[in-house]
């Protein structure tokens, strides 16, 4: 019986202490999201760095995720569309946005 509850402590004592160095949870946005569960899958980070970008502002940026995500029959509305742009936005184009 004493065998077993020193098992049990150490065992939650050592769990403990591997959570502790994991790597904290990346708190993904809704952009982020959509991206990797939507879109992704048709193309890869390449396409925004091509040279014949249709995207050239942030207003032709939204324009461009809504013709795709239209085209792809994914019904998104403007939060949706907003979210995926401002993503997108962060992550390759840096253009300035109005908020």
């Amino acid at each position: 019986m004493l065998r077993r509850s020193i098992l049990v402590v150490l065992s939650v004592l050592f769990g403990n202490l591997a959570d502790a160095d994991a790597e904290p949870i990346h708190d993904a946005t809704r952009g982020e999201l959509l991206y990797s569960t939507r879109s992704i899958a048709c193309h890869s980070a390449e396409v925004h760095w091509r040279d014949k970008q249709l995207a050239t502002d942030w207003s032709s940026l939204q324009a461009e995720v809504r013709r795709w995500q239209g085209f792809s029959g994914l019904g998104w509305g403007d939060d949706d569309v907003a979210e995926m742009a401002r993503y997108l936005n962060a992550l390759h184009y840096h253009y300035s946005t109005p908020d």
